[in-house]
């Protein structure tokens, strides 16, 4: 029997109101909570902290870097349990933050940076705290995995991931165009001049989608019957 949670205002103290918040949210999931609250709790606090440090070190643009915004989705689909959300972000995320990780780890065990990416986490510049946060990108793969491990994946996301390219793309390549955001201007932060800028983000919005987000929804369709089969 599913317990009706109580209404907020019948909640005496704050502890008690986060509680009765959470049931509401978890309501359409039969009252259960399959993501533990702490978790929810850490991930929350954590970018209450990150983004007024970013916002100061890198400036409002960066948060419409895809890893960036995926923070505050994430925060989001913590809360609301969404497959939805962790499979949108999955199929735009893993395949990037991967490779921020490998690249990280090459760079702390040999000094050297293979792919590239993780070259600011080094830059004694930038206060040590602020790398530190960076640190989520190595958090995320796992984390999305999980998440859709504990509730599973949603078909759709590839779609609303190349919706969210289609809408954040143009405006990084218009908007404080100096920083690239999202390669928005050219690849590895780098103004590309081989061809006009409009037509590079074209091809970008076509080709992304397709070697990227459909190739990792596959990925994450073949994942999620693997899981199946086991349980």
């Amino acid at each position: 029997m599913v317990i009706a949670p109580k209404p907020l205002w019948a909640c005496q103290d704050g502890l008690s109101a986060l509680l009765c918040f959470q049931s509401v949210l978890c309501e359409y999931n039969t009252g259960v909570m399959r993501i533990p609250l702490w978790l929810k709790l850490l991930w929350t606090a954590w970018v209450i902290v990150w983004v007024p440090v970013y916002w100061r070190q890198y400036g409002l643009q960066n948060f419409l870097f895809f890893c960036d915004l995926g923070n505050l989705l994430i925060a989001a689909g913590l809360w609301f349990e969404s497959p939805l959300i962790f499979s949108w972000q999955a199929t735009g995320l893993l395949l990037f933050q991967t490779l921020f990780t490998v690249d990280l780890i090459g760079a702390l065990a040999g000094g050297r940076h293979w792919i590239g990416g993780t070259e600011y986490m080094f830059d004694p510049h930038i206060a040590i705290a602020t790398r530190l946060l960076s640190l989520f990108h190595v958090v995320t793969p796992p984390l999305l995995l999980w998440t859709i491990w504990r509730l599973g994946y949603d078909r759709r996301g590839w779609k609303y991931q190349t919706l969210t390219a289609w809408i954040v793309v143009p405006i990084n390549y218009f908007w404080r165009p100096e920083y690239d955001v999202n390669w928005a201007r050219g690849p590895f932060l780098r103004e590309q001049h081989v061809i006009p800028g409009l037509a590079y983000v074209l091809i970008y919005l076509i080709i992304v989608p397709a070697v990227v987000y459909y190739p990792t929804h596959w990925l994450l369709l073949w994942l999620t019957q693997r899981w199946g089969s086991k349980s």
